[in-house]
């Protein structure tokens, strides 16, 4: 890590708190952390983080209102909330008010050190107009997509949904966040609509549709596109 990169992390379980504090500090980040949603909330606005690592129950102000109020603010680095486990409308309500991705408790402190260095990565990094999917080539500005220099054709949809997935690479999406994006928030369509999008992308830019690589199912909350480092 070239640039010293600082994390916050707001966590109210002192134990939990005290293992990510010492992992993220041992892998090269500055680590700040807070035990409430207030005191995180003043430390975001007096100097913000590169990311922001934010549990959601907290005492004095909960996750969701701190994300929120933290994106009302325009500021945009990534946000990684920690849920329990089997709380799917949990995740799906701090996606949609603001968050970058999740992890569940209990989980791995390597993959969320790796969660954690892609979203920093999407941050960075500005969407280039031609981008590799396996073996085919995505052309953002042409609208094509091509392997071995035939074209596969795409609808106006399926390419809306890949532009949407590349965009934003290594985030969870909920459904209606693919919604609103492809459909638009005047048409009203199901979540089916969406997965029935997702299956025939699969099929153009899968080698397995039915062991993807790329378009990842998070189960009752919506996708996660992947691409190789």
């Amino acid at each position: 890590m070239n640039q010293m990169l600082r994390i916050l992390i707001v966590e109210d379980d002192a134990t939990l708190l005290r293992g990510l504090h010492d992992n993220f500090r041992a892998a090269g980040y500055e680590v700040e952390t807070a035990v409430n949603g207030e005191a995180g909330l003043a430390q975001v606005l007096a100097n913000p983080p590169d990311v922001l690592l934010l549990d959601i129950m907290l005492p004095r102000m909960n996750g969701y209102d701190l994300c929120q109020r933290v994106r009302q603010a325009k500021l945009d680095f990534p946000i990684l909330m920690l849920t329990a486990k089997g709380q799917e409308e949990e995740i799906v309500r701090g996606l949609e008010l603001g968050a970058d991705d999740y992890m569940t408790k209990p989980f791995g402190i390597r993959e969320l050190l790796a969660r954690i260095k892609s979203l920093l990565r999407r941050q960075r990094g500005a969407v280039p107009e031609r981008i590799e999917i396996g073996s085919a080539l995505f052309d953002r500005a042409s609208h094509t997509l091509t392997r071995d220099g035939e074209q596969i054709p795409l609808t106006t949809k399926e390419f809306r949904l890949l532009d949407f997935f590349v965009s934003h690479p290594h985030r969870a999406l909920t459904r209606n966040d693919i919604m609103n994006q492809v459909w638009g928030r005047s048409v009203i369509v199901s979540a089916r609509s969406v997965d029935r999008c997702v299956a025939t992308l699969r099929s153009k830019i899968e080698p397995k549709p039915s062991q993807p690589q790329f378009i990842h199912t998070i189960r009752d909350v919506g996708y996660r596109f992947e691409l190789a480092d």
